[in-house]
């Protein structure tokens, strides 16, 4: 049954049955066929493995198991936010929100998400709102914990870790996506100080060994620079 929020009784969060049952609100019936799309993508590709991943597993290897568990929320913005300041407002409550649903990284709560979707937008202006709203809103969700996450049909321009000529973040419908931070996130936040230096905060006692080791490489090779 799909959640409506308590501050703003016109905020909804659907789950996967209120899609595939098609029961959404007379307001959203209009994106039944990109809802859809989305929901069959997260299943078909995030779930799954890729042939240009260049590692074992699937896409996303939590996505699944968000599904299964019932954790998996979709929401929807319709019409043309004017500017990718507005495609961060209108993606704040669903900030705030997410932390009322999972407050505490554990346990099934760990596997959260939320995708915000943006169907109206025109494929010209996909890069400039998606691109740049994650870009001006990822400090704030990586300080707090969370990761936020650009996909789109341009795709955006980030390359797989295991494979550069690999744009993992294509997707049908444009979208932000929000979920907890975890220990393998250090790839996504290395290149910042700032955001690097929040991963530790949160996860200093709990470090992969991959993360030590890039370490101690970026400590060699300062050490080298000067």
């Amino acid at each position: 049954m799909m959640l409506t929020n308590a501050n703003d009784p016109d905020r909804l969060l659907l789950e996967v049955d209120d899609i595939e049952d098609d029961l959404l609100p007379s307001a959203l019936a209009p994106y039944r066929a990109q809802l859809r799309t989305i929901l069959d993508w997260a299943r078909q590709y995030l779930a799954r493995p890729h042939e240009s991943l260049g590692r074992r597993g699937s896409v996303c290897p939590f996505v699944q198991s968000s599904l299964d568990r019932g954790r998996f929320y979709l929401a929807v913005y319709p019409g043309h936010p004017a500017d990718p300041r507005a495609v961060a407002e209108a993606v704040l409550p669903y900030r705030d929100w997410f932390l009322e649903l999972a407050p505490n990284p554990s346990g099934t709560a760990q596997l959260t998400t939320i995708l915000v979707l943006f169907p109206d937008l025109p494929a010209q202006d996909v890069d400039r709102m998606i691109d740049g709203s994650q870009e001006a809103l990822k400090t704030d969700y990586v300080d707090r914990g969370l990761m936020i996450g650009e996909f789109h049909d341009g795709p955006p321009d980030k390359a797989g870790l295991w494979n550069p000529d690999f744009r993992p973040l294509r997707s049908p419908v444009p979208l932000l996506a929000i979920r907890h931070m975890v220990p393998t996130d250090f790839a996504f936040l290395a290149g910042n100080r700032d955001h690097a230096s929040a991963y530790l905060r949160r996860f200093a006692g709990e470090l992969p060994a991959f993360v030590r080791e890039a370490m101690v490489r970026a400590l060699v090779r300062e050490q080298v620079a000067l």
